[in-house]
């Protein structure tokens, strides 16, 4: 049985030291991660300068995933290490693969200078990253969970909960900081490479603090009874008493956990900077202040799960998240760009189609060109955030918009022969189109930028705010319930992947379906049912099969 120490105790110094080296690291690896999230659009112009500007950013933001989806298989190959040769030592080799294949990114040169191999090897170290952050958190989540107390691993843990949302805090803080130092224009030519390069700083920081760590004491007497798994992925994922709560951890917990945090901090300032053309500063200081006064919540609820349980905190804020998405994002937009808003009441959009002609608009490799007059009438409409209704039209039919009482006619665009680009006549008839919807949608009322003077600073913060308690209420007490729901012996690769395939498939592929979804439907706020639809499974799933963990004897070994 576990060493039962009392809840009543102060925190002792090598349990702060615990906490602190653990918890550096991860702000660490998460400042690395997010610093891509981002600088999205200017990666997209550095890296894939071949592409139009919406598929542009649509393949900036799957090379951001692709650090997400690898994840896993990174959960995979360290959680196994972790459980045969330690924690300590697992997790210093993902920070040192962390932090060089972020440095490189600072380093790489641009599409301009080197072609189709700047995005070939920016790929590849976003999928480097995404390995080692794949075993990053469950070593972390571990390490500390057994260095706790009984009666305080929520609290504890929860510390470790806060360094996505520090590092996330951090990356917008020197990307913020550069940007004013170097101006705009030196930014988006140079100066975005900064925040990657000073990575280097932190780096070293961390390895040398976790050097000093010694090995958790629950793998170190298991260790030194010869009780370490040969076979952990085995033990994990080929008896079905292990694969079966695997699985609930999964859909019960980590899926709908996942999609409310993304929603909450990437989704929204995706929302304020792509959608309501909120000016990036603002955008990146409204979404910073947010998490700063957010972040304390975390403790806050890792240290009640302890009290009353991981459970019903966790299904709360999925169930509260899905209710209130809708009328937040409502809201955020009437207080950030009101003459958005107005517009779209005032001048519905009307966009009257063959729908044989209308494909989903995801290019996800940056090769199609979408030439149907339907395409490019809804390509164009959902770059400049407006709503819009269909009507079907007859086959063979030009699509019309119609922008108030105004009609605006597309057209049907042809290729260059090697399929890159639209030939001569197709081009000047797009800058004719654009003019002229362009100068359509600013009759109307519809804002080619939110207006600074118009936004209300206040109420956005504190819109932004609820959506990171949101945050803190899933993410809180996630780490000690899943360290809690498996055996010390496979307990680093049994919660790793769980975490990871929701985090990185559910979560990380958050921006890209809902953007996806936003330019298909013509719904601005259609992308939330996404996080939504999550959400609601996990709270149903995780209320009517998951047990409460709080108890458990996390010193078992099987």
């Amino acid at each position: 049985m576990a060493n039962i120490q009392t809840a009543e105790r102060g925190m002792t110094g090598e349990e702060r030291k615990v906490i602190f080296a653990s918890s550096l690291g991860t702000v660490f690896e998460w400042y690395d991660f997010y610093l891509y999230g981002s600088l999205a659009p200017i990666i997209a112009k550095q890296f894939f300068s071949g592409t139009d500007p919406t598929t542009g950013f649509i393949f900036a933001l799957l090379a951001f995933a692709a650090g997400f989806i690898v994840r896993p298989f990174g959960a995979l190959v360290f959680g196994r290490l972790g459980d045969m040769i330690g924690r300590k030592y697992t997790f210093l080799v993902t920070i040192l693969i962390m932090g060089l294949s972020t440095f490189v990114v600072g380093l790489l040169p641009s599409y301009a200078s080197i072609g189709l191999a700047a995005p070939v090897i920016l790929i590849s170290l976003r999928i480097l990253q995404g390995l080692a952050l794949g075993g990053e958190y469950g070593g972390a989540a571990t390490y500390v969970a057994e260095h706790a107390p009984h009666g305080k691993r929520g609290a504890f843990t929860a510390w470790i909960q806060t360094t996505a949302t520090l590092g996330l805090f951090l990356s917008l803080m020197v990307i913020l900081g550069t940007r004013t130092a170097a101006g705009e224009a030196a930014f988006a030519d140079w100066g975005w490479r900064v925040p990657f390069l000073v990575s280097v700083f932190l780096l070293a920081v961390s390895v040398w603090i976790r050097l000093s760590m010694n090995e958790s004491p629950a793998f170190a007497r298991m260790k030194a009874e010869g009780k370490t798994s040969k076979a952990p992925l085995t033990e994990s994922f080929g008896q079905w008493k292990n694969l079966k709560i695997v699985i609930l951890a999964l859909i019960g917990l980590t899926a709908g956990q996942a999609v409310v945090w993304y929603t909450g901090q990437f989704y929204a300032l995706f929302f304020l900077t792509q959608t309501l053309k909120v000016d990036a500063a603002t955008a990146n200081i409204l979404i910073a202040a947010s998490l700063l006064i957010g972040t304390p919540f975390f403790i806050i609820f890792g240290s009640l799960s302890d009290k009353i349980g991981r459970k019903p905190i966790i299904m709360g804020g999925c169930l509260i998240a899905a209710l209130t998405y809708f009328p937040i994002f409502g809201a955020i937009t009437h207080y950030a760009n009101p003459a958005l808003e107005a517009a779209q009441k005032n001048a519905p959009v009307v966009v009257t189609a063959d729908p044989n002609e209308c494909s989903f608009q995801f290019n996800p490799t940056g090769q199609k060109k979408f030439t149907s007059s339907c395409d490019i009438a809804k390509q164009n409409l959902a770059a400049n955030s407006v709503n819009y209704s269909t009507k079907d039209a007859p086959a063979g039919t030009v699509t019309k918009i119609m922008v108030g009482n105004k009609e605006i006619d597309s057209f049907n665009a042809k290729l260059t022969p090697d399929g890159l680009n639209f030939d001569a006549d197709s081009k000047k008839k797009e800058g004719e189109f654009k003019k002229t919807l362009a100068g359509a949608i600013k009759e109307a009322g519809y804002p080619a930028k939110a207006d600074p003077a118009k936004i209300n600073k206040p109420m956005v913060l504190a819109l932004l705010t609820i959506l990171v308690i949101y945050v803190t209420m899933v993410y809180g007490p996630i780490a000690a319930m899943l360290v809690e729901m498996f055996p010390t012996r496979i307990r680093y690769t049994s919660m790793s992947l769980p975490y990871h395939i929701g985090n990185g498939w559910f979560g990380g592929l958050l921006p890209t379906i809902s953007f996806a979804l936003v330019a298909q439907k013509g719904d601005i706020y259609y992308g939330l049912w996404y996080p939504i639809g999550v959400a609601v499974l996990t709270f149903v799933i995780g209320s009517l099969f998951i047990r409460e963990t709080k108890d458990n004897d996390i010193y078992a070994q099987d």
